[in-house]
């Protein structure tokens, strides 16, 4: 398959691989951060932590949608679930999500109407073939995803729909990283760019953490090949000293973004002022909200929303593991009461967590002779 393949190549994944040991310093120790969740998932599953030297270590970022939703967020849409003739869409990776009297699918369970859609336009066919119910759409993700519901809201309203809305938690990279990045207990020296938000918003945005904070960032794809190839991109400009935006992702990525997208994306949502990020706190400008022109689709407008704020588990530490201060497995919870059949954190509900990821193709990986210690087997 093309673009698929060529970039699962044994042979050009393990020359890579050795260009990459080639370029790394021995005395040095590596702090490369993936931004995007599908990054860390594919870095899971195709095993490519182990064809790395140990002295790069590679950090998870919060570039996970359902991650970084706090449980507030999650209560709020609920909250709206609960009213009478009300149909919450939403899509699938939702509805194990836990808020702090269940999940979505809990909630339906209770009996509450909850549908799973594969995209916003599945919940307009739903509103137009349930006209006596009203249909929210819980919208998340990042830049990605947002104009879909962009165009799907300017769709609604030139139908005039009148039991259509859409409840936005859409959130944006770029404010994400600036509080990484001003973060004072992480040290970072370079940044795996997201690729799936860089087909929007193109790579000049990012031109700001290499001027400004002197860090090298490569956007970069979602196969193996890919993510060693933006590997070396990254060591050849630590090498070298330099800090600059390159674009590993050519053939999806255009360097000034995708400006259909961003025009539907502008003519409907507005930035928030500020935005609650689970375990970042709020972040000012981080979010979307739909402008007073779209009003009448907006869920929070037409629906008394309590503005729930409440605080993951004690014992839970997302918010850890997404700044990237902790590992997955350093988690006290981590596949004990946390598991992917009974979550309690986020991380481990959406196949982008870093803990589901680990969970799924690092922890599970059975056990060779060289793991065990010979000296404790009778």
């Amino acid at each position: 398959m093309k673009f698929v393949d060529e970039f699962r190549d044994p042979e050009l994944i393990m020359k890579t691989a050795e260009e990459v040991r080639r370029l790394t310093d021995p005395q040095r120790q590596y702090r490369l951060m993936e931004v995007c969740g599908g990054h860390t998932h594919a870095i899971y599953r195709f095993g490519l932590k182990d064809v790395l030297p140990e002295n790069i270590d590679l950090i998870h970022g919060p570039g996970c949608p359902v991650c970084v939703l706090p449980m507030g967020r999650i209560d709020d849409g609920l909250s709206i679930a609960a009213q009478p003739k009300v149909i919450f869409a939403a899509f699938g990776d939702m509805m194990r999500v836990p808020g702090a009297h269940g999940s979505p699918l809990e909630h339906k369970a209770r009996g509450a109407d909850v549908r799973i859609v594969y995209s916003p336009t599945d919940a307009i066919k739903l509103a137009k073939a349930n006209p006596d119910k009203h249909v929210m759409f819980f919208a998340i993700g990042f830049e990605t995803t947002a104009p879909s519901t962009a165009l799907t809201l300017q769709r609604a309203r030139a139908e005039g729909l009148q039991n259509f809305s859409v409840f936005c938690n859409h959130v944006t990279i770029i404010p994400a990283i600036r509080a990484i990045l001003d973060s004072p207990d992480m040290r970072l020296d370079g940044f795996i760019g997201p690729g799936h938000c860089s087909t929007v918003i193109g790579c000049r945005p990012y031109e700001w953490i290499a001027c400004d904070e002197g860090k090298p960032i490569v956007v970069c794809g979602f196969e193996p090949l890919d993510l060693l190839q933006s590997i070396v991109m990254l060591l050849r400009q630590l090498k070298k000293g330099e800090a600059k935006v390159e674009n590993q992702y050519k053939r999806v990525v255009p360097w000034e973004g995708n400006r259909a997208a961003l025009k539907a994306m502008n003519e409907v949502f507005q930035l928030r002022p500020y935005f609650e990020w689970r375990g970042l706190g709020f972040i000012s400008q981080s979010a979307l909200r739909i402008r007073d022109s779209y009003a009448q689709w907006d869920a929070e407008r037409r629906f008394n929303i309590p503005g729930i704020r409440i605080t993951d588990p004690k014992a839970a530490q997302c918010g850890e593991v997404l700044k990237g201060v902790l590992k997955p497995a350093q988690c006290k919870l981590f596949a004990r009461e946390c598991t992917p059949e009974s979550p309690v954190g986020a991380l481990m509900v959406s196949s982008e967590g870093s803990c589901a990821a680990f969970y799924n193709y690092e922890h599970r990986k059975p056990v060779t002779i060289s793991d065990v210690n010979l000296a404790g087997v009778v």
